[in-house]
């Protein structure tokens, strides 16, 4: 069973790609799935704004970087913002049994969805993720609102 500091540690693993997307001047969301042992499968971060390619989120980046599995039950996602409707239709679609989220202050997702349908979600509020895409949000509202498909 995993502990709060295996979750901080798996974190900082989302962070790093959330940085990588950000240097890259893209929009900082990184993404991380771990198998049950706590070895890293696949990561990944945001890419829309460098590939120009609007499904490319953090969540589906590590997604396609894990590669093809037989099972996603005994796996763990983790991410630095709560997962939007895409991304949280992504868990629920492949059965991932655990979901790791670093904030949802930013912006809420599915969540409550996802815990309805009994994935196991936790949330550790980091406030490294919320000052990370708070400023970003700040600084981009318009290309932060084409992310989450507002107007």
């Amino acid at each position: 069973m995993s502990t709060k500091q295996d979750y901080a540690a798996m974190l900082d693993v989302a962070l790093t790609e959330a940085r990588k997307g950000l240097a890259e001047g893209g929009i900082p969301i990184g993404a991380a799935i771990f198998d049950s042992s706590g070895r890293l499968v696949g990561s990944g971060h945001n890419r829309r704004v460098q590939n120009g390619d609007p499904s490319m989120h953090g969540e589906t980046d590590a997604f396609r970087n894990a590669g093809r599995q037989r099972s996603y039950r005994d796996l763990l996602m983790v991410t630095t913002l709560a997962p939007c409707w895409y991304c949280s239709g992504l868990v629920r679609q492949f059965g991932f049994g655990k979901l790791v989220v670093g904030e949802s202050r930013n912006f809420q997702g599915g969540l409550d969805w996802l815990r309805s349908l009994g994935v196991n979600v936790i949330d550790l509020d980091s406030a490294v993720c919320v000052s990370i895409l708070g400023d970003y949000i700040r600084a981009n509202p318009e290309i932060w609102h084409e992310d989450i498909g507002l107007p």
